[in-house]
C-alpha cells in the first residue's frame, strides 16, 4: 500500500508538472512569492513543533530569548491556453522538517464561461476550499501571520490528492456553487487532533513534510524518539470525498459550507502510521460592516482509530473563530478570538483526558511600497489539555507570543 501510495502520489503531481515542462508553448507564465524575516518573543511552553504540548509554534525548553522566524513561498502559474492551466506552489522554511516542500500543485480545465455558468475540474494535490483566511500569496492571509486553530490544522494535516469539480450560477447579484471532490491519500489525517490537539502554525506543511508528534506519545507507544506522522499517505485503498455549496451576494458577502469524509479504515496501519476516520462539517462566512470585513467559521467533526479489535477511540472536536480587519490607507489592523475543544472517549465507555482553550490575536501591519509590508502580531493562547498532566505539567497553560516580520513580495 505505501508503494501505491507513492505512486498515485506521483502520478497526480506530473499533471501540473509536465504542464510546466511545455512553458515555452503557453499563453503566459507568471510567479509571484514572498520571503518573510523576523523575530518571534516565544511562550515559555514548548512548541508542538518541538515534541512539546504548547499551542504555538514558536517556543520551546522554556527559552524566552527571541527566536529567528522566516520562509518563503512561491505561487507559479502557467496558462497552455484559455481553459487549461497548471499551478504549483513552493514553501522553503528553515525549521521543518523538510525545509524545501511543495504545498499546491494541480492542473485545471475551465472552458470559456457563459453570462450565467462557469465550470471547472481540477486534478493534482491541492488544500481543500476550506479556509476564508488563507487567500493571499503562498496560502497566506492578508490579515494576521498565524492563521486560526482551524486553518493551522488545515495546513498541517489536510490535503486533497485527486480531483476536484465546481459548478457556478451566476445571476445578477450574486452567484451560488456546488463542488465535489474524489480523493485519496489522506487517511492518517486526524492524528495530529488527537494526540496533539488544536495548534496555531504560521507554516503549513508541504506535501513532503511529516509533522512531529508529542514526545509524550513516542514515550508511552513507541521507544522514545521523535515520533512523526506522514499525513498524505493511502492505507486501504478506499477514496475520500468531499462536497461543499457556496453563496455569494453583492454588498453581503459570502457563505460556505463543505463536508469532509476521509473514509479512512481505523483499523488500517502501514509502519507507525494508523488510519483515522475523520469526517467533519465547516461553515464560514464574509461580511461587512461599513468598511470592517468580519470573517467568521467553525468546524466541528470526529476522528477515530481501531488499533485492535473491540476497541475504538474517538475524539470528538470543535473550532470557531471570528476576525475582524480594517483597511485605512497604507495600513491594515486586525482582531480575531478563537475557541477550540477536544473530547477523547472510548469504546468500552471510558473517557479520556481532551481540552478547551481559546486564544486572542491583534495584528497590525504597514504597506509603504507594494513590494515590503512590516506586520507586528501578539497571540495569546489559554488552554486546559488533561494530557500535559502525564507528561508532569500543569493541565491548565497560558502563553503569549508577540512577531515582527517584514515580509517582501516578488
Amino acid at each position: 500500500m505505501p508503494r501505491a501510495t507513492g505512486l498515485t502520489a506521483a502520478i497526480l503531481l506530473l499533471v501540473p508538472l509536465v504542464a510546466f515542462s511545455f512553458a515555452a508553448r503557453a499563453q503566459d507564465f507568471t510567479v509571484n512569492g514572498l520571503v518573510d524575516l523576523g523575530f518571534a518573543k516565544p511562550s515559555e511552553q514548548t512548541s508542538w513543533l518541538k515534541g512539546g504540548l504548547g499551542k504555538l509554534d514558536s517556543g520551546g525548553s522554556g527559552e524566552r530569548s527571541p527566536a529567528f522566524v522566516g520562509q518563503a513561498l512561491a505561487d507559479l502559474r502557467l496558462q497552455l491556453d484559455p481553459s487549461l492551466g497548471a499551478f504549483l506552489r513552493l514553501h522553503a522554511a528553515p525549521d521543518q522538517h523538510a525545509p524545501l516542500d511543495i504545498l499546491e500543485a494541480y492542473a485545471r480545465y475551465q472552458p470559456i464561461a457563459t453570462p450565467n455558468w462557469l465550470w471547472s475540474v481540477k486534478l493534482g494535490a491541492f488544500f481543500p476550499p476550506i479556509s476564508l483566511e488563507n487567500e493571499s500569496v503562498g496560502w497566506t492571509s492578508p490579515w494576521t501571520l498565524t492563521p486560526s486553530a482551524i486553518n493551522s490544522w488545515v495546513g498541517d494535516e489536510l490535503r486533497t490528492v485527486g480531483g476536484e469539480t465546481n459548478l457556478e450560477w451566476r445571476y445578477a447579484t450574486g452567484a451560488l456553487g456546488l463542488l465535489g471532490s474524489m480523493f485519496c491519500c489522506n487517511d492518517p489525517a486526524g492524528t495530529l487532533m488527537a494526540n496533539r490537539g488544536w495548534g496555531f502554525d504560521s507554516r503549513p506543511i508541504g506535501l513532503f513534510g511529516e509533522p512531529r508528534q508529542p514526545d509524550l506519545v513516542s514515550r508511552q507507544f513507541g521507544n522514545g524518539l521523535a515520533l512523526r506522522e506522514e499525513p498524505f499517505k493511502e492505507l486501504d485503498g478506499r477514496p475520500g470525498w468531499y462536497a461543499g455549496a457556496s453563496l455569494r451576494q453583492d454588498e453581503l458577502g459570502r457563505l460556505i459550507a463543505l463536508y469532509y469524509d476521509n473514509r479512512a479504515d481505523p483499523a488500517s496501519h502501514a509502519g507507525s502510521d494508523f488510519g483515522w476516520r475523520t469526517k467533519f462539517t465547516s461553515l464560514g462566512l464574509e461580511t461587512y460592516l461599513g468598511d470592517v470585513v468580519i470573517l467568521g467559521q467553525a468546524v466541528a467533526g470526529t476522528t477515530a482509530i481501531q488499533p485492535f479489535d473491540a476497541f475504538v477511540a474517538t475524539t470528538d472536536f470543535q473550532s470557531a473563530y471570528l476576525l475582524a480587519g480594517y483597511y485605512f490607507g497604507e495600513f491594515r489592523a486586525a482582531g480575531r478570538v478563537d475557541v477550540f475543544a477536544t473530547q477523547l472517549h472510548n469504546s468500552p465507555g471510558s473517557r479520556g483526558p481532551g481540552e478547551h482553550g481559546y486564544a486572542f490575536t491583534a495584528s497590525g501591519s504597514w504597506n509603504p511600497v507594494r513590494w515590503f509590508r512590516l506586520s507586528a502580531e501578539l497571540m495569546h493562547v489559554d488552554s486546559y489539555r488533561g494530557q500535559r498532566s502525564a507528561a508532569g505539567l500543569s493541565p491548565q497553560a497560558s502563553e503569549l507570543q508577540m512577531q515582527l516580520v517584514g515580509r517582501i513580495f516578488f
